[in-house]
């Protein structure tokens, strides 16, 4: 399998440890790109809206296609951000800003509606459930039908400081994480992504998006007249 991790920091902190031991862990013989921000896209969204019209008129695209491209194609998303002031770190934050044209109320990959995803998040402290709401709220409206979220208080400033008790608890969730990561075939779409979808789709037939463009977008993909992205024929 394929698997994409979307690091929200540059540098290997205990974030990255977990969902790196998530990675090794999944089963078969795996293919593992790593992104890091903001290393790998350091810039914000203009606000230009160009992408919305055609994705390769983004100023920033030659950075963006390499990741869009390996988003594309994987299998597995592994997302990993620490806790900054209770929400995600703004390098994450800002590369999903940046690929906001890929949401269901644009233009969605068809791809993202068969992946499986898993969000890890530390702090030394409080705050990891609502950082890791901010990328599940993300990670929804890409498509993504099955999204798994792991937080931690690991009460240290990097990985070596973590207490042994503590990455022993750690070793046993990312245990637990991979073997759900490691089941065969797409994940079933479950009523919310569905919902979400059908509602896009009537956004779409009445005119109340963005552009022409994406109303074309649907139409061509066929989900204007029933398809849809999770499923290989007909409706």
């Amino acid at each position: 399998m394929k698997i994409v991790m979307l690091n929200g920091q540059n540098h290997k902190g205990s974030t990255y440890h977990i969902g790196r031991m998530i990675a090794d862990k999944t089963e078969g013989e795996n293919e593992i790109t790593e992104f890091f921000f903001p290393k790998d896209l350091n810039h914000f969204c203009a606000g230009c809206y160009q992408c919305i019209e055609d994705q390769a008129a983004c100023p920033y695209y030659e950075e963006k296609k390499r990741i869009i491209d390996a988003l594309d194609a994987a299998d597995i998303l592994i997302v990993t951000t620490p806790t900054y002031c209770m929400h995600m770190s703004a390098p994450l934050k800002s590369f999903f800003d940046l690929t906001f044209d890929l949401w269901m109320s644009h233009k969605p990959m068809e791809s993202c509606f068969k992946k499986r995803a898993v969000i890890v998040s530390t702090a030394a402290g409080t705050g990891t459930k609502s950082a890791i709401k901010d990328v599940r709220d993300c990670l929804v409206y890409l498509g993504i039908p099955k999204i798994y979220g792991y937080g931690i208080a690991v009460q240290a400033m990097n990985w070596d400081g973590v207490a042994a008790n503590k990455k022993e608890k750690i070793g046993k969730m990312t245990d637990r994480l991979a073997r759900k990561l490691s089941q065969s075939g797409a994940p079933n779409v479950g009523i919310k992504t569905a919902f979400l979808f059908k509602m896009m789709g009537m956004m779409q037939k009445k005119g109340w998006n963005s552009s022409p463009t994406e109303t074309r977008y649907w139409k061509e993909k066929g989900w204007l007249d029933g398809k849809k992205p999770w499923k290989e024929k007909g409706v």
